[in-house]
Formats: C-alpha cells, sequence, structure tokens
C-alpha cells in the first residue's frame, strides 16, 4: 500500500495554486483551485447534512465539464465512493448501474434526466443538476432543505476560506474504494470495477514522475472522463499537479478538436488510435500518397527536409507546445506509426485496463520501441502465462498497487479474473522481449483458432486491411473457424473519384475484392480472409472508440 494520499494530493494542489486557473469549460467559465475548494467544501456540508457516510455511493453522468469534476472530487475528497457513469449507455443501462451501485445521490445533466424515469431507480435520495447552479432536479423537500442550508452556511463568515486554512479530511485510508467504474466493454454489458483510493494514487504517481508538464500546463480534456484513463491522465493527474484543465463537452470532430489544440496550446495531448487515424487520414495521408510527394520522400536529403516539414505542420496541428503525445485504449495502426517513428514525432503508445485504474506499461517516447506498448510501469509486476513469454503469446498476468479490489457484488467474476495471490488475468494476449517491451497481439475472447490450431489475431489483420486506400475501419471476425472481414469504406475518398451511380457497386465489390486479395497476399495462408463484407454504417464504439464487438456476428 503506498503512502502518498489521494486527498493530500487535492489538497495540496489547491492549496498550493490558490489563485491560479484550474478549470475551464470551453468557450466559457474558469474556476480558479481556490474556486474548487470552495465548490469541494460546498458539497462536503451538504453530504453531512443529507447524512452521507463514508463509502457511500454517488453517481455522476454528464459530458466533460467544471461541475462535473468539482462533483467528482467532492464525492472521493469526502471519503465517498464515487460512480462515474458513461453518457452513451442506453436509458435501461442507466437505470442499472444507478440501482446495482446502491448509489443514494446522483449528479446528471438535464439532458440526461430527460432520458431516465425516476421511478425505475427508487432507491435514489436525490438527483443534482450539472447545468445550472442550484444543482437540484426534483429534489424531496428535505434535499431542497439540505441545499438550501448548505449554500447559505457556505456563505457565513465561520466557513471563509484562505489558503492557510483549506483542509480536506485526512483519515481517508488508501485500501477504501474511491471509484466504482462500470466499463463500457467490447464483450458485453459491463461490470462495476472497484477501484481503490490506492489505484488512482499510483497513477497519479507515475503520471507525476514519467511526464513532464511545464508550467504554466494547458490541458485539453475531451475523452469521456468517466472512462478511467481520461479521468486519471487528463483530470486527476494534471489537476494535482497545478496544470489548467479546458473540457470539450464532447468527442468533437477532428476539425473542431483541432481548433481547440490550436486556442489551448497544450503541453500535453491524450489521445486514443482512432481520433490519430482519422487526423493522420484526413491531414497527413492525401500528401504524402500523391506520386509526387512519394518519389521526393525517397529522394536523399530532399526526403528528411520534407520529414522535417511534416513533422512541423503535423506539430503545429496539436498546438505546437506539447511535450508528448500519448495514444492508449487500443493498438495504433502499424502504418502510421511507422510514419509518425520516420519523421520523429513525440509520441508513445501505452497500455491498460479499467481494473488497474488504467495504466500497466508505457514507454517514453524517445524510448519507445516500434509495435510495443512500453514497459511495465513502477509498482506493478507482470508475467505472460506462456512457456516462451518471448515468442509464444499468452494471457497477460498484472499484480501490485494499480490492481483493483474485484467486481462490485459478482465474487464468481471477480474470482475469474484476480487469484488470491493478487495476479489480475488481464484477458490480453501478448509477449514480452528481452528488454521488458511489452508486445500485444490481442484479445483472448477474440481470438480465432484456425482449420489446424493455430492462432489467429483480428486485430493484426485488421491493422492491415485499415491501412488500405478506401477504408475507413474494420471488424473481422469468426465465420466456421475462418476469418472475415467487414469494412466501413471511407465514402469520401470513394466520392470524390465520382464513380457512375449505375457501376458503383460493382465497382465497389471490385475494391473489396482487391483489398481481400492485398491483405491476404500479407497473411500466412491459415488466416486468410475467406469473405469481405461492406458495412453500410460505421460501427458502434466505445467511449475510446474500440469497436463494440460482440453486436457483431455472423
Amino acid at each position: 500500500m503506498l503512502k502518498e494520499n489521494l486527498v493530500a494530493l487535492v489538497e495540496t494542489a489547491i492549496r498550493e495554486n490558490w489563485d491560479r486557473p484550474a478549470l475551464t469549460d470551453y468557450g466559457q467559465r474558469t474556476v480558479t483551485f481556490s474556486q474548487v475548494g470552495r465548490r469541494i467544501k460546498f458539497f462536503h456540508l451538504l453530504f453531512k447534512k443529507c447524512q452521507v457516510k463514508r463509502g457511500d455511493h454517488i453517481a455522476v453522468c454528464g459530458p466533460n465539464s467544471v461541475n462535473w469534476a468539482e462533483a467528482y472530487l467532492a464525492v472521493v475528497t469526502y471519503g465517498a465512493t464515487v460512480v462515474p457513469i458513461l453518457t452513451d449507455f442506453q436509458t435501461e443501462d442507466i437505470h442499472h448501474i444507478v440501482n446495482h451501485s446502491e448509489s443514494r445521490f446522483f449528479f446528471l445533466t438535464d439532458a440526461i434526466y430527460s432520458r431516465l424515469d425516476e421511478e425505475m431507480m427508487p432507491a435514489l435520495e436525490g438527483l443534482f443538476s450539472l447545468d445550472n447552479e442550484r444543482f437540484v432536479i426534483n429534489g424531496s423537500r428535505s434535499v431542497v432543505s439540505a441545499v438550501e442550508w448548505a449554500e447559505e452556511e457556505s456563505r457565513s463568515p465561520r466557513q471563509a476560506l484562505t489558503r492557510e486554512e483549506f483542509r480536506l479530511p485526512g483519515d481517508i485510508p488508501n485500501d477504501a474504494i474511491a471509484a466504482l467504474v462500470y466499463t463500457s466493454g467490447t464483450t458485453g454489458f459491463s461490470k462495476g470495477v472497484m477501484l481503490p483510493y490506492n489505484s488512482l494514487v499510483a497513477n497519479i504517481l507515475f503520471g507525476d514522475a514519467n511526464i513532464t508538464l511545464p508550467q504554466p500546463a494547458p490541458i485539453i480534456s475531451f475523452l469521456p472522463m468517466a472512462h478511467a484513463y481520461s479521468c486519471s491522465f487528463e483530470f486527476l493527474f494534471p489537476f494535482t499537479v497545478g496544470a489548467h484543465i479546458t473540457f470539450l463537452g464532447v468527442i468533437p470532430s477532428p476539425k473542431i478538436l483541432l481548433e481547440a489544440f490550436a486556442e489551448v496550446r497544450p503541453c500535453l495531448v491524450i489521445s486514443v488510435p482512432l481520433v490519430m487515424e482519422k487526423i493522420f487520414k484526413k491531414r497527413i495521408a492525401p500528401v504524402i500518397n500523391t506520386a509526387k510527394v512519394k518519389l521526393l520522400l525517397k529522394t536523399p536529403g530532399i526526403s528528411s527536409l520534407l520529414r522535417r516539414k511534416i513533422k512541423k505542420a503535423l506539430r503545429e496541428a496539436f498546438g505546437g507546445k506539447y511535450e508528448v503525445i500519448v495514444i492508449g485504449g487500443a493498438a495504433l495502426n502499424p502504418e502510421i506509426e511507422e510514419f509518425f517513428r520516420k519523421i520523429k514525432l513525440r509520441f508513445t503508445v501505452g497500455y491498460g485496463m479499467t481494473e488497474c485504474g488504467p495504466l500497466i506499461s508505457y514507454a517514453p517516447w524517445d524510448e519507445h520501441r516500434p509495435g510495443s506498448v512500453g514497459k511495465v510501469v513502477t509498482n506493478l509486476e507482470i508475467k505472460i502465462d506462456s512457456p516462451s513469454p518471448a515468442t509464444q503469446a499468452g494471457e497477460i498476468m498484472v499484480k501490485g498497487e494499480h490492481v483493483m479490489a474485484g467486481y462490485y457484488k459478482n465474487p464468481t467474476a471477480t474470482d475469474e479474473v484476480l487469484g488470491e495471490d493478487g495476479w489480475l488475468r488481464t484477458g490480453d494476449l501478448g509477449i514480452i522481449d528481452k528488454d521488458g517491451f511489452i508486445f500485444i497481439r490481442g484479445r483472448s475472447k477474440n481470438m480465432i483458432l484456425g482449420p489446424s490450431g493455430q492462432n489467429i489475431y483480428p486485430e493484426e489483420i485488421e491493422n492491415k486491411i485499415n491501412s488500405m486506400e478506401f477504408v475507413q475501419e474494420s471488424l473481422v471476425i469468426e465465420s466456421e473457424g475462418r476469418p472475415i472481414a467487414l469494412i466501413y469504406p471511407d465514402w469520401e475518398a470513394i466520392d470524390s473519384l465520382k464513380p457512375k451511380q449505375q457501376d458503383r457497386e460493382g465497382w465497389l465489390n471490385k475494391v473489396m475484392e482487391n483489398i481481400k486479395k492485398e491483405v491476404n497476399r500479407q497473411l500466412p495462408r491459415y488466416a486468410a480472409i475467406s469473405r469481405v463484407k461492406v458495412q453500410p454504417e460505421p460501427f458502434e464504439k466505445t467511449p475510446t472508440q474500440k469497436i463494440k464487438r460482440y453486436l457483431y456476428k455472423i
């Protein structure tokens, strides 16, 4: 158990950065660290008046915002357990999570509230709006009265706060549960991951020790904070080191995101592969795939100059001030990774899962090894369940300070992945080289067993397909032991060629067949794609932009 404490880290950050900007809603208001501290104190008064006890559960659901962040910090610094709920969950799923988690209170936006039925959440004692200053939606008389009392009490002279007087509870142990995170997952309905304060602290401390945030430290938070990846590295870690965080309320289009980067000029970029791949395909690929530029990239002297110009343009696209781009949440397309490496872009690829709060492995950008997801982080051990971990893929297992306490009210699921010896089975397959670099091969649940017992990893085939012209994204699934590729075409690229309407379907079929032939040429015979099918609509995805595989079967 670590000696550092999350509540103490938050208190120190607020006191040391008292008058500095802390949180901003993009294009709207900004609050200072002292204002965040006063809001936390207001909520603590409210929780006490409502007789909230340590360990009670309080749910939060809404887009990234100042109010969301203040509610989260107030809950965890009080000693209650926060239940962050993803906004893209279906209505019945939100009802289920609130009930299953036994949440007493619920912070949510008016838009989310309009989708819900209070009668389906009978144990809730109060709902608080994240859209207005009163923070009450259809609350009971006692809750409304408690809010009014807390608002008046927080303005009283005896509650006046100075930097020196600001204090948060100092007796919340690290083994208490700070967050109950219902993962979106890609294999079905989610489970409630119990993350101790210790796990959140371990992630924060690793970030502080390994990611430089020069002051002033502007940060953009655009991935959903209800997800562990964004919460730890776009919010908690930056906040505790005095960064200024700007929230984008929804995952924006590349165009809007790049406009925000240009304005905020962040010192750290946290992203997922799909965002990077979209920016690459729309901003870089059209330039480097022309015959002239391809030739210049092969010309000594000129090629290095051209790569420097492309790197400069790409760096400026992200604001021009970042120290590093950290990519996580899924595998990065190897072709794009190789291009980024050639132009010496400051990027790295990490690996994690909600059950580790989330970080498992990382390497600095200048040590990043192509194709890898870094080395296991401080305070974690790792092993590969394989007779030959360096050459034969096996399940990745981890143990240490980051690991969850288990799944809430689900001992069976807990026992399936978390042994009594503390080793957590990640469900991911990989190898680890002699230098400790980890290489992910795929999810054990996704692996296809070939006709002669060979292991076929859909993710590796998808990377090859996604690098092909006219492909936006793909999904490889199994049918009778053989891989089948579902491909969502790049309609914009297709339409730019303006094929005749009467020939379009036949033309597209020829394109898909050529893709199949080219990809199969790069694959061993046992892994060859047996069939390609056009996916007419974008695949449904999780908040970290992973395709929800369980929805697609043949």
